[in-house]
């Protein structure tokens, strides 16, 4: 099926006013993704929100805290805001986070990790994993059951939530219950068939994402390795005993391989996965619920699954 209607008329407009990416500037693009947010629409009130800062190997970490209402402890999610390890705030994700708090009945914390070219990998990651390990030694602070414990992202942040699940594996804690990779980024070597098929025209396209990788890697990959695991989670040896997790894929999205790729091997690990390929989408439907009902119904969809996850 095509784009579904409401996300071509935002397809329009952004195609009469592309980006080069051959000259902009980082927070010339981070200025323009913020102004994007609004396609998330207006927040929905939750019980409280506390901006705090907690402690990471480059400083304090900003984080956001949301508490649903009427809950005195209640199951929590780390989430990490997409943006190609570039782009986006604890404000660009503001409205995706309430949602989330509201819908599933669940802390949320979005994680405000490090962003490249100033802090390129693994500042990212880092800090990804400091905050985990902070929201699972400090929960009762937040009104939050570090034994229900849930990481989460879209896109970038989606790798990084991918990322820490697999080194709470390898650590042997904290204990993740369960993983929502809203179109991940589980393999920077870019060679999927989805990146060169929906490489331009989709929002995201395939020159963003080497601008993207460019950023965050070095343009000489001098800061990290593509095929390495700790940088491409879908290159991990095994995948057994990490978190069961649900992956969400847009059909006309340049990441769509590879989040299908990553759905298949957790499952062919054993994990218990959740495989939801959303046909008519494009990368980063997941925060357009204001201009269209299906991107706001598959959010809707995704917090039922993870109350059904967290909610004893």
């Amino acid at each position: 099926m095509p784009v579904v209607a409401e996300i071509q008329t935002l397809l329009d407009l952004v195609a009469a006013s592309p980006v080069d990416f051959d000259t902009i500037r980082p927070d010339e693009l981070r200025a323009l993704f913020a102004a994007g947010a609004v396609t998330d629409g207006e927040p929905v009130p939750v019980g409280s929100v506390e901006d705090r800062a907690v402690p990471g190997p480059g400083g304090n970490i900003p984080v956001r805290v949301y508490r649903p209402e009427g809950a005195e402890v209640a199951p929590v999610v780390v989430w990490y805001h997409g943006g190609g390890w570039v782009i986006g705030s604890l404000d660009t994700v503001d409205a995706t986070a309430r949602k989330l708090c509201a819908r599933a009945g669940v802390v949320v914390v979005s994680v405000d990790y490090r962003l490249a070219p100033e802090h390129p990998y693994p500042a990212g990651p880092d800090d990804a994993w400091a905050a985990l390990t902070w929201v699972a030694g400090h929960a009762a602070e937040i009104g939050a059951d570090p034994f229900r414990l849930a990481v989460g992202g879209d896109s970038a942040g989606g790798n990084l939530a991918a990322l820490v699940a697999i080194r709470a594996r390898d650590e042997g804690a904290p204990l993740i219950r369960h993983q929502l990779l809203v179109y991940p980024a589980t393999d920077l070597t870019m060679v999927h068939p989805s990146i060169t098929e929906n490489g331009d025209g989709y929002f995201l396209t395939q020159a963003s994402m080497e601008w993207f990788e460019d950023q965050y890697l070095g343009a000489r990959r001098e800061h990290g390795d593509p095929t390495s695991p700790e940088v491409s989670p879908l290159h991990a040896p095994d995948l057994a005993g990490v978190a069961p997790a649900q992956v969400l894929t847009a059909e006309f999205d340049p990441l769509r391989d590879e989040g299908d790729a990553y759905a298949a091997k957790l499952a062919a690990a054993g994990v218990a996965v959740q495989h939801v390929p959303h046909v008519g989408m494009i990368h980063g439907f997941f925060a357009m619920g204001a201009i269209s009902p299906d991107a706001d119904a598959a959010c809707v969809a995704a917090a039922d699954g993870l109350r059904a996850a967290l909610h004893d």
